[in-house]
């Protein structure tokens, strides 16, 4: 059905233009899901993505390459981490690559919707922002030869907390992460509603600035719950950062895809092409393989299919208070 839809808009979009254009809202009809992208941006052929220009001035092929990775721990640990990936790509591209380590992921969207990195990897939730405010085009994610490596949202107090569900926290100071996050944020307000702990009634969010942040927080007692993904509290524990044992984990969500790798919708064609084929030809060194779980590649992804979820959580909370 959904190879059908993607020929009929395609065919509708054909016709428009044999008859000097009809008309956007014609163009447009057929797509089932509306895209939520910024005024600026159109999505023609139903993909969810902004539409790349159509004013060949319009498309950007730079000579350094900018991009960042999701500031979900210290930025620096993952400057030092894909550096044989940034040299992998300068020789694979033949161009400069730059890595650039942004400090917030509002600062990494904003900094992609001015033109200011070329591609990037975002965590599950600025995925979606990144789509519908930046113009991002998601294709890539982490993985192995079985698939996409995915995590949950976890909930975790102290081992010795006298907390045993969501529901004892009621009033309780509890952390989410970044307004944009999906575990630290969307998903922890939507499902710790179902189990009777709804956020701006039951209790309001501290926004700790970052998963790490909200870990050491339950540590530390800064707060006695915190919303976190899951594979950022195995890695700092695999680490040395935390120990497993001081924490319980109270509450964990399915399973939801890990962060994306996407490329601006301006880029020159063939530069994308050439970008996405360095991507997909690169096997990861053993330091980042453990750093990342055992993923050893990137593998493809779809935003429309696989980030679905995602958009439905970030749509249901989006005016739920915190």
């Amino acid at each position: 059905m959904e190879v059908l839809r993607k020929i009929w808009c395609g065919l509708v979009l054909v016709a428009c233009a044999m008859l000097g254009g009809v008309g956007p809202v014609a163009a447009q009809e057929p797509c089932t899901v509306k895209a939520d992208l910024a005024p600026n941006f159109t999505d023609a052929n139903c993909d969810l993505l902004a539409d790349m220009p159509t004013d060949p001035n319009a498309l950007k092929d730079p000579k350094t390459l900018v991009w960042a990775y999701t500031p979900i721990e210290d930025a620096a640990i993952y400057a030092d981490l894909f550096k044989p990936f940034t040299r992998h790509l300068a020789k694979c591209v033949g161009r400069q690559i730059v890595y650039y380590p942004v400090q917030s992921e509002i600062a990494q969207v904003r900094a992609f919707a001015n033109g200011r990195l070329h591609f990037a990897g975002f965590a599950t939730g600025a995925t979606v922002a990144a789509v519908n405010m930046a113009g991002a085009h998601p294709f890539a994610a982490k993985g192995t030869a079985e698939g996409m490596r995915g995590y949950h949202l976890i909930a975790i107090v102290r081992a010795d907390s006298p907390f045993h569900s969501l529901k004892d926290l009621a009033g309780m100071r509890i952390a989410h992460t970044t307004k944009r996050s999906n575990s630290g944020n969307h998903a922890a307000k939507f499902y710790f509603a179902q189990h009777g702990l709804e956020p701006g009634k039951d209790y309001h969010p501290i926004m700790s600035g970052g998963h790490a942040q909200s870990i050491l927080g339950v540590l530390g007692g800064d707060y006695e719950m915190a919303a976190v993904a899951s594979d950022v509290f195995v890695r700092m524990a695999e680490r040395g950062r935390i120990n497993k044992d001081d924490f319980r984990i109270l509450y964990k969500s399915p399973l939801f895809p890990t962060s994306s790798f996407a490329l601006a919708h301006d880029l020159k064609p063939g530069l994308a092409e050439k970008l996405k084929s360095c991507f997909f030809n690169f096997t990861f060194p053993q330091q980042m393989s453990k750093a990342f779980q055992g993923d050893n590649r990137f593998i493809p992804v779809h935003y429309q299919t696989d980030w679905e979820a995602v958009r439905t959580i970030v749509s249901m909370t989006r005016l739920k208070p915190d």
